[in-house]
């Protein structure tokens, strides 16, 4: 699998975990089955709306967030801010709810809905992320329909409280793609000051790259 080699002045307050490496996780067993992905050639990239610029070139991107709602509701509204990134609408705590009344097909209709259009998943970690059953489904139906995928830590951004949460397990590592971890694939960036303005800003900066990496990863990829 080729890599694109990453400006490390991008990412400079940031940790990468991967291939086969958790920065600040904990290794964890889930009740439920391994999930697995399909794995196979590339296929082509799907295009959004908004653009920002990369290597002298503008590019249009659109992502889907995946986040453990209860508890990184208000930490991915802070991504969302960013702004020049195209992110799939925040849903309400209500609307959410209501999907849930429709039973587990009816959640599955709804991911698959909204990964329509989306060039890439970013699955934003805090401390319970990795044993969401939702979001292990939305890594899986992303993988399986060619879309890059790239983990960010958000627990160092402070919730509506004023406060932060744990670092959490790699949600990757219980995925599993042509035999191994998901974790050995994608990457899960960690901002390294533990200043909430300073992880925002390290996100900031680094996102838009993180996003055409992740893309770029998973256009090259091919089982072995």
């Amino acid at each position: 699998m080729e890599k694109r080699r990453t400006d490390r002045s991008e990412v400079a307050n940031c940790a990468v975990a991967g291939p086969g490496e958790c920065i600040g996780g904990r290794d964890i067993m889930l009740t439920s089955p391994t999930y697995k992905v399909q794995s196979g050639p590339s296929r082509d990239r799907w295009l959004g709306s908004r653009q920002y610029r990369r290597r002298g070139a503008n590019v249009a991107r659109k992502v889907f967030y995946s986040f453990h709602y209860d508890n990184d509701c208000w930490r991915t509204q802070q991504i969302r801010n960013i702004g020049f990134i195209d992110g799939s609408r925040p849903v309400t705590a209500n609307a959410w709810e209501a999907v849930k009344r429709g039973g587990d097909s009816a959640v599955e209709k709804w991911i698959a809905d909204q990964l329509v259009g989306r060039s890439c998943t970013v699955v934003l970690v805090g401390a319970d992320t990795a044993n969401r059953k939702w979001v292990l489904h939305e890594i899986v139906e992303s993988w399986n329909a060619k879309k890059g995928i790239v983990g960010i830590r958000v627990n160092r951004l402070k919730d509506s409280s004023g406060h932060q949460s744990s670092a959490g397990a790699n949600p990757f590592d219980s995925v599993t793609v042509g035999g191994k971890p998901l974790s050995s694939v994608v990457k899960l960036y960690s901002p390294t000051s533990q200043i909430s303005t300073e992880a925002y800003a390290a996100i900031t900066n680094g996102i838009s790259n993180w996003i055409e990496e992740a893309i770029e990863i998973r256009d090259n990829y091919t089982s072995r």
